[in-house]
């Protein structure tokens, strides 16, 4: 129930299955039999709203510490271990393919800033990246800032949230987890002695850490460690009791997140409240005065909202979606934010959205959507010509990468697609030049031998959603091959295509790779996300079903070969179509999945409730309750024959919490009138995103593919 977008890195060598044997290819994978599912008792819970009664039977799963809990999260796991034991050494396997194809000893490209190149590396076998820094040039002696190996020892899961330098180029602020709850501490490095200053910060938002330019003060938020929600700005000096930490600022409504940024012209530090695609509210600070006030830009209302950075040329830049649902931008003079100060700089247009900007001393560089395709656009500010970025290939992604210094002409960006690396250019503004600095590799992968394309599936109500495949060449549209159709669709995230090497262990054993752009996203502007939530949201999920429908019926595949796959707001989607369409699937993975919408949005105490109001509704609005009731996952849960599933969730989970999946994947069970397979899998010791290491994060993968495979008969 987040804004959960997974990134992948690294990845790649093609151990792969098109020379296993054939006569062993195809072959129904036998579960073993007479083994019993785990059981889970009953406990009825009634809740009434609006006159309308909901029983809850497996509302006990919620009780964190109960034993009882614990123990059947570790039947169920056991479970899915007996039913997948046919599969270990194809899991290991895969496990290996995907491990093979990362490049173990690799380094970002370094990233100059305030005078350091900045770039973070790994070595041989190492889970975990080492931060590193150079002065003034590449040639110079590195400095080990962070080893997240060695702080990760004695750990079962770390994450650092986030690093940040002070001015003097001497501290770093950073945060990290332990726990995968999402709940950071932060901490304050001398990057000169080595040492770690005493002073330890709980409960902080992981990426929320700003300093002043004075090289002594920070600000970050603070976390209600119920509702997981940022709502108090702090102000801390160095070497100070955090006890005497002094409050800037406290958001009273908890229908806004958080965020603390510091302008790309360094001046002012700046405090964003947020409401999801409905509202947004600047404050700024001198950052040479951290005691003084925070002022408000502009104040908030509703269905308005504006991204506002402050530029080298001492104007503001604004980009927003005042009289424009697919944003503009304006700019303002320091000194006078007002609205009615805005003078609009870039217009807005009917088909195109714009996503981000960026200034630079001679160029006002853009991230424009368009046809479920990410460009960039660049504007020369004193000719006034623009151009887009140009690229070889049909369909792909192209967008900005880290560009911290605006006295520059060169642009740094991130080209991908779904058979092309991520790849990191230089762009010369003025020339047009363009220089590869890297191309991640991929160990053993051949682009030549695969394709991509973009189809566009008719939905229900007449509306064109696309589609992307990857698949090996030479497919053939016969309607027998193996498809996994992947969307997300929910809170504007819009899913481009790009490069994923984990997924070529599928493609390499027969199957096509789908990603539906489903109406939820803003693949294809504002309009798409309005049509996709709130009372809205079914869009959604028949988008789904009728791109799952247009596969079939155009011979990419067949109902016994087509599988679904979405995590977080994703999963939502993958438990609405089983209800809507199992017939469609012979397989769902869900991973960490929204399912128990009406429950939990109407539990204000649940991380991040409060926050998803706009994206799916309130229940305390009867006409929001019932329609997010028609189409809760949990709640329509009814004895039909349902397709293979598999689940995961992780126990500490803070974006879902793990007895929304625990529960429904009990309920599913019990209305299953078909012998397929459900199996529910827990990491007990991570959360949301899963196991924080580069390489056990593939183990999860080689769960699900495997899964998958032994549908298809190819688990051997």
């Amino acid at each position: 129930m987040i804004k959960n977008l997974h990134k992948f890195l690294l990845i790649a060598p093609l151990i792969a299955g098109c020379n296993q044997n054939p006569s062993k290819m195809n072959q129904p994978y036998q579960w073993p039999e007479n083994i019993s599912t785990p059981t889970v008792e009953k406990k009825a819970k009634e809740f009434l709203m609006h006159g309308d009664k909901r029983v809850d039977e497996y509302y006990w799963l919620n009780e964190r510490e109960n034993p009882k809990v614990i123990d059947y999260l570790k039947a169920e796991n056991a479970y899915v271990d007996t039913m997948m034991s046919g599969t270990k050494e194809l899991q290991e396997k895969l496990f290996q393919e995907m491990k093979g194809r990362i490049k173990e000893k690799d380094e970002s490209v370094p990233v100059m800033t305030n005078g350091y190149f900045y770039y973070n590396k790994y070595d041989e076998g190492k889970q975990y990246p080492i931060f590193c820094r150079k002065k003034e040039s590449l040639d110079a002696p590195e400095e080990i800032m962070f080893d997240q190996n060695k702080m990760a020892e004695g750990h079962k899961y770390y994450s650092i949230g986030i690093i940040r330098i002070s001015d003097n180029n001497e501290l770093a602020a950073f945060t990290t987890d332990h726990v995968s709850r999402r709940l950071y501490n932060l901490q304050i490095k001398n990057l000169t002695t080595g040492e770690v200053y005493p002073e330890t910060i709980p409960n902080v938002e992981g990426g929320s850490v700003v300093w002043a330019a004075d090289n002594k003060t920070m600000f970050y938020i603070l976390q209600d460690t119920t509702t997981l929600l940022g709502y108090q700005v702090y102000r801390h000096t160095l070497g100070t009791d955090p006890g005497n930490d002094v409050l800037m600022y406290e958001e009273k409504d908890d229908r806004y997140y958080l965020d603390i940024e510091r302008t790309r012209s360094r001046k002012y530090v700046t405090i964003v409240s947020n409401m999801n695609e409905a509202s947004t509210e600047y404050r700024l600070l001198d950052a040479s005065n951290p005691t003084g006030a925070f002022k408000v830009f502009e104040p908030r209302k509703m269905d308005f909202q504006y991204h506002i950075d402050h530029a080298a040329d001492g104007k503001f830049y604004i980009l927003t979606d005042w009289d424009a649902p697919n944003f503009r931008v304006m700019t303002s003079e320091d000194g006078k934010t007002g609205k009615e100060n805005w003078k609009e700089l870039i217009p807005a247009r009917k088909d195109v959205y714009i996503a981000d900007f960026n200034t630079f001393k001679n160029h006002l560089v853009l991230t424009e959507v368009k046809d479920a395709m990410r460009q960039i656009r660049v504007i020369n500010q004193t000719s006034k010509k623009d151009e887009y970025i140009a690229f070889d290939e049909k369909v792909y992604t192209a967008g900005q990468s880290s560009n911290p210094e605006s006295n520059t002409d060169i642009l740094r960006i991130v080209y991908t697609s779904m058979t092309t690396p991520y790849t990191v250019i230089d762009y010369n503004m003025d020339t047009k030049e363009k220089t590869v600095k890297k191309q991640t590799e991929v160990i053993g992968y051949k682009k030549e031998e695969y394709e991509t394309d973009r189809i566009w599936a008719t939905a229900r109500d007449g509306v064109k959603v696309p589609v992307t495949l990857l698949y090996k060449k030479g497919m053939k549209k016969d309607g027998a091959n193996p498809l996994l159709l992947m969307a997300y669709g929910s809170y504007g995230n819009s899913i481009f295509p790009g490069f994923n090497s984990t997924v070529i262990s599928l493609v390499d054993r027969g199957f096509i790779y789908a990603i539906a752009h489903v109406r939820g996203g803003q693949e294809m502007g504002r309009t798409w996300y309005d049509n996709g939530h709130l009372l809205k949201k079914k869009n959604t999920f028949y988008d789904f079903i009728d791109c799952g429908e247009f596969l079939v019926k155009e011979n990419y595949t067949n109902s016994k070969h087509l599988y679904a796959n979405g995590g977080s707001a994703g999963g939502l989607l993958m438990g609405a179509v089983l209800n809507l369409a199992p017939e469609l699937w012979n397989g769902v993975v869900a991973e960490v999945p929204f399912v128990d919408v009406i429950t939990t949005m109407s539990d204000a105490s649940i991380p991040l409730t409060t926050g998803e109001y706009k994206e799916w509704g309130n229940p305390a609005d009867s006409s929001e309750y019932f329609y997010m009731k028609s189409y809760s996952p949990y709640d329509n849960v009814e004895a039909k024959n349902y397709p293979n599933i598999l689940v995961t969730t992780g126990l500490h989970d803070s974006q879902v919490q793990y007895f929304e999946p625990a529960k429904w994947v009990a309920k599913l069970r019990e209305f299953n009138k078909s012998k397929n397979i459900i199996l529910f899998k827990t990491n007990m010791d991570a959360g949301h995103g899963g196991a924080s290491g580069r390489f056990e994060s593939l183990r999860e993968d080689a769960l699900i593919y495997a899964f998958l495979l032994a549908l298809e008969g190819r688990a051997n």
